[in-house]
């Protein structure tokens, strides 16, 4: 492999020979962003990992996230930052993406405050977010940095990689030995984030976004974070708000359409995220009749005839599919679990982060009857059931060990892993 070199670039400057360098959009620990022109005056912005400045042990997973970011930013919506080309500069990656000239959503709104439209705000955040998450993606750093106003005035999600990814946190440290990334995410986790039930990680679902917008809409809105001021003396206690529940809803009387703002909000920052509103298009539901989207956009259901598959959405093997009806083996289970030697899985899951995955951690069973499939948390062992050690997930919601019917669009979260169920349909 490459040794990154270290490369820094100012105003004049042309990145692999062809796009000049106009300003500096941002610069940040693992990355700068810069402005620049091809040489027909077409404007992007690009993105470059400094893997000169990551230590060693860090740098090969996250050219695996910068991939997955390029990849993420090439899905269709008009509410995502759209990524064009890769490549490497001097043994250092780059995105080359869409331009977006007013900036991030902070900055817009400084702005345009007094005739911004907070609910076509809030419908363009919620689809980015809807799109997101039916391909098996979180989000995971929502924040009004990470939303960009198009030229088009669409506010877009970017930064959807790197940024929110957990193995940020082996390269910076800072407070209370806590990284300086997660402190500056805090405002917008969600308490089973901070403090997972279990220990250890809790796994990242799609209402970790929907507690991030919450807070960000609440704070865009009011002009102030839901739980109180947040430093280094005060962040014991705007944890424990945010665990307890305990916001600031008064505040939301003094704006324009409290009321609705209200309900939106609470729904948003439940402590609890089974008791959260589950999907962005909940949230959206609950927005004035004329913000609500009018095209398709509900979760896949088994409609025709074809084979049931799983597709890698989000870990080690991106893009895999495995075939399930064939992994069957004539029988009716299968068991799922972490790639291990001493562990026969009829599905095995690689990922770095192996730790978050169980080595029995649930199984998939199918009705011979029906033919629906059932997605249970654990598998039988010579002790008994064993239910896994950090849950398993339908979308947001818990598949526990009785099992829960799978269709076509769900999303199956097994630790860091997302597994998409698709059907492949039959040629005529």
């Amino acid at each position: 492999m490459t040794v990154a070199e270290r490369c820094v670039f100012i105003k004049g400057d042309t990145i692999d020979g062809k796009y000049r360098i106009l300003k500096c959009l941002g610069e940040g620990s693992f990355g700068d962003v810069y402005h620049v022109a091809d040489p027909g005056g077409e404007q992007f912005a690009i993105k470059i990992l400094k893997l000169w400045s990551i230590p060693p042990e860090a740098g090969d997973n996250l050219r695996k996230r910068f991939v997955m970011e390029f990849e993420t930013g090439k899905i269709t919506s008009d509410y995502l930052v759209h990524t064009i080309s890769y490549g490497e500069i001097k043994g250092n990656p780059y995105i080359l993406m869409e331009f977006c000239p007013s900036g991030d959503l902070r900055h817009y709104l400084t702005e345009h405050k007094n005739n911004a439209d907070y609910f076509q705000i809030a419908k363009e955040i919620l689809s980015g977010l809807s799109v997101l998450h039916r391909n098996g993606k979180v989000h995971r750093d929502l924040k009004p940095e990470n939303v960009l106003v198009k030229k088009s005035g669409i506010a877009a999600l970017t930064d959807f990689g790197i940024s929110g990814d957990r193995n940020k946190r082996m390269t910076e440290r800072g407070i209370m030995g806590k990284p300086l990334q997660i402190f500056g995410t805090y405002p917008y986790m969600p308490p089973e984030q901070v403090n997972p039930p279990r220990g250890g990680l809790a796994t990242v679902l799609p209402t970790t976004d929907i507690f991030s917008f919450g807070v960000m809409m609440y704070e865009l809105l009011v002009g102030k974070l839901p739980y109180g001021e947040l430093t280094e003396a005060t962040i014991v206690d705007y944890l424990r708000n945010a665990r307890e529940g305990k916001w600031d809803r008064a505040s939301l009387k003094h704006i324009p359409d409290g009321v609705v703002w209200d309900k939106i909000i609470s729904g948003c920052l439940e402590p609890d995220f089974r008791c959260r509103t589950q999907t962005a298009l909940a949230v959206m539901s609950e927005l004035p009749s004329e913000y609500h989207r009018t095209e398709d956009s509900h979760q896949g259901r088994d409609i025709g005839h074809g084979e049931i598959v799983l597709r890698i959405m989000q870990g080690e093997e991106y893009g895999r599919i495995y075939h399930i009806e064939k992994m069957l083996s004539g029988g009716y289970l299968l068991t799922i679990g972490r790639e291990a030697p001493d562990v026969n899985n009829l599905l095995s899951i690689k990922e770095v982060n192996s730790r978050y995955i169980s080595r029995h951690h649930c199984t998939l069973e199918k009705n011979p009857e029906t033919g629906i499939w059932y997605l249970r948390d654990g598998q039988w062992t010579s002790s008994g059931w064993k239910a896994s050690l950090n849950g398993t997930y339908i979308n947001s919601e818990v598949a526990d060990s009785f099992g829960k019917a799978i269709h076509t669009g769900d999303i199956i979260s097994i630790g860091d892993v997302k597994l998409r169920v698709e059907k492949l349909l039959k040629n005529n």
